[in-house]
């Protein structure tokens, strides 16, 4: 299998679309690029906050915010800024993103039942976080990040690495 087989779900345009979706839900809010990466992780695992069933398949492993997602989020942005689906603004806090002039059209057109359930778990997601201030959420990302060492632990010790 090559590296290009492995990225299903994970390539610049599936990623965009859920940068998107997440976005529009949040409109007129915006995130930066750290947020946008932990929030395409919860948007596929929205389970694990007590809310509907996850999007993709388990994986044994599930990294929440890693260097690899957040090289897929960011080029997933930027195709979708080039297509005026994502704004890119300045803050005083730094770059953050937003749903685009067009991404309302773009977004009311995907309408098959993996695009209907993306975007009703991005709804879910945005109404979920919108009480968490930002060391809240920090945290919940924390938390998750240890569990996924937990399980990373686990896994090496079932292929019989040695600790």
């Amino acid at each position: 299998m090559t590296a290009r087989q492995n990225l299903t779900f994970n390539g610049s345009l599936e990623a965009g679309v859920r940068a998107l979706a997440i976005l529009g839900a949040a409109y007129p809010s915006s995130y930066d690029l750290q947020r946008l990466t932990a929030l395409d992780y919860l948007l596929v695992h929205t389970k694990r906050l007590g809310g509907p069933e996850d999007l993709h398949p388990s994986a044994p492993i599930q990294t929440p915010a890693t260097e690899v997602r957040r090289e897929i989020v960011r080029h997933a942005i930027l195709l979708m800024i080039s297509r005026g689906l994502i704004a890119q603004e300045i803050h005083p806090s730094g770059i953050r993103y937003a749903s685009g002039e067009f991404a309302p059209v773009f977004l009311e057109c995907l309408r098959s039942s993996y695009s209907v359930e993306l975007k009703n778990r991005a709804n879910w997601l945005v109404r979920h976080l919108a009480r968490y201030s930002d060391a809240e959420f920090e945290a919940l990302m924390r938390q998750f990040f240890e569990e996924w060492v937990v399980e990373f632990q686990h896994v090496e010790r079932s292929l019989g690495a040695t600790t």
